[in-house]
């Protein structure tokens, strides 16, 4: 069976609506859970996330709200949004990124609605892990630093954006490559068809150049 890293933030709706299809890639793949941090790999790439962009903001919000109920899963947005993701994501490592835990949390948020900000929150999350020193293990620096080393890892591997499947060299980005690695792991990880190889090594016609701000004077 073929391995694949499954890069994720909590802070991501379509990470979430990813985690509630990877049961759909065994047997092909069998899928480690990496948490990140989203605005690092942002910060990396000198890009805006959707949620920066006003008319991107309202357009992928609706899209999630549109693609859940066309894949029949349970969704709803949380009261607010972007939010920290901090806590999930030393909360994840610190339940050593099990399965089963890492989907509560995404539950937790994004069917239930629901954000940890609140002592009452928190303390029921922690209650359905089974993490009674949560506190402790998510401000410990071996969590932080795992956490870290995540998001560093995924950024030296090309990683651009959140929920990616990494089959080796390869990238699946977003909640709609689902499929697309699940083919490509069914076809022993590799493209068969050589129009794929033919698009990726197309050369670039032009460039954008950097628009740097105006100065005042």
């Amino acid at each position: 069976m073929t391995s694949a890293d499954w890069y994720f933030d909590f802070i991501s709706p379509f990470a979430y609506l990813q985690s509630e299809q990877l049961h759909t890639l065994a047997p092909v793949l069998r899928v480690r859970y990496r948490p990140v941090l989203f605005a690092g790999l942002l910060a990396a790439h000198g890009q805006k996330g959707p949620a920066e962009i006003p008319a991107k903001r309202a357009f992928t919000y609706r899209h999630c709200v549109w693609q859940a109920r066309q894949l029949g899963i349970a969704f709803k947005f949380p009261p607010e949004h972007p939010f920290n993701p901090l806590p999930l994501l030393r909360l994840a490592l610190a339940c050593d990124c099990a399965p089963d835990a890492v989907h509560r949390i995404f539950r937790f948020v994004w069917r239930d609605g629901r954000l940890p900000d609140l002592p009452i929150e928190w303390a029921e999350l922690i209650g359905e892990l089974g993490v009674p020193h949560a506190d402790a293990l998510i401000a410990s620096a071996e969590v932080k630093d795992a956490l870290r080393r995540n998001t560093d890892e995924a950024i030296q591997r090309g990683i651009f954006g959140v929920p990616t499947l990494s089959i080796g060299d390869e990238l699946f980005w977003g909640a709609d490559a689902t499929g697309m690695a699940r083919d490509y792991a069914a076809a022993g990880n590799r493209f068969d068809d050589p129009e794929y190889a033919r698009v990726a090594a197309l050369p670039i016609g032009v460039q954008r150049r950097e628009i740097k701000p105006a100065r005042k004077s």
